[in-house]
């Protein structure tokens, strides 16, 4: 199961902000770890810029995939502003950990993006975990 919805508004780029909900499958991973380094491109983010984006969204994913409930999606929203991507990513949980409790995770992706913030919110019946991740062009170089 795949679904990718996009915002109305374009921006000056051409490039439209968009969401997408996958199964949370670690097979599902690659397809939106692509989808966001082909947004990066489209916002000509540089070639380390966009690599970083790649791995940065592989990673959160990956630690969110590990976190969701059996037969639950991933949901990734992908914001674009000026010089900015903004990407949110989450899923059901069971457990209230956050992905931060993954030291060795965490810090790749502090060292990826921008900024890094987490959010665990109780639910009905578990939890949703999320992730935020935020990249600036040009900042790949600047590190």
């Amino acid at each position: 199961m795949s679904e990718v919805e996009t915002n109305a508004a374009a921006h000056a780029s051409g490039v439209r902000g968009a969401d997408v909900r996958v199964s949370a499958d670690a097979e599902q991973v690659p397809l939106i770890r692509s989808f966001a380094a082909d947004i990066a491109m489209r916002l000509d983010f540089d070639l380390d810029a966009i690599e970083d984006v790649r791995m940065a969204v592989d990673e959160a994913c990956s630690l969110l995939v590990r976190a969701a409930v059996a037969d639950s999606s991933l949901f990734c929203s992908f914001d674009l502003l000026e010089d900015t991507l903004r990407v949110r990513v989450h899923v059901d949980a069971k457990s209230p950990m956050p992905p931060s409790a993954d030291r060795m995770s965490w810090q790749i992706l502090t060292a990826l993006a921008s900024s890094v913030t987490e959010n665990v919110e109780a639910t009905g019946d578990g939890h949703r975990v999320s992730i935020e991740l935020v990249t600036r062009t040009g900042e790949a170089a600047a590190r």
